[in-house]
């Protein structure tokens, strides 16, 4: 299994980013996914979930409204576009697939 993140960067209040996941190694078309983000000295959490269609997703109160998780089964990519990126956004950002399977993270630092 490999999760390939791409798309962070350092932007400033108010900007958008989009970051994607390409998975391979399994079945991703049947498999939820997740994005995941940690903070400097925090506890990594959930940030967005999809399940395998792309019909339902979940968001973390902290993002609702302004982020947005997607999946293209037919590329084995994730993507979170995040919009009006406030600081408190920046983390690094890992793409999550069951079970217990990991990116490497890429990082977003909001900042003017």
């Amino acid at each position: 299994v490999q999760l390939v993140e791409s798309g962070g960067g350092l932007v400033q209040p108010g900007d958008s980013l989009r970051l994607s996941c390409t998975a391979s190694g399994f079945t991703f078309s049947r498999s939820a996914m997740s994005w995941y983000r940690q903070a400097p000295g925090k506890e990594r959490e959930l940030v967005a979930r999809i399940t395998q269609g792309g019909v339902s997703t979940y968001y973390a109160d902290s993002v609702k409204g302004r982020f947005t998780i997607s999946r293209d089964n037919t590329k084995n990519t994730m993507y979170l576009q995040m919009n009006s990126l406030k600081s408190e956004d920046t983390a690094v950002y890992y793409c999550y697939a069951p079970f217990d399977y990991w990116g490497q993270g890429t990082q977003v630092t909001v900042s003017s």
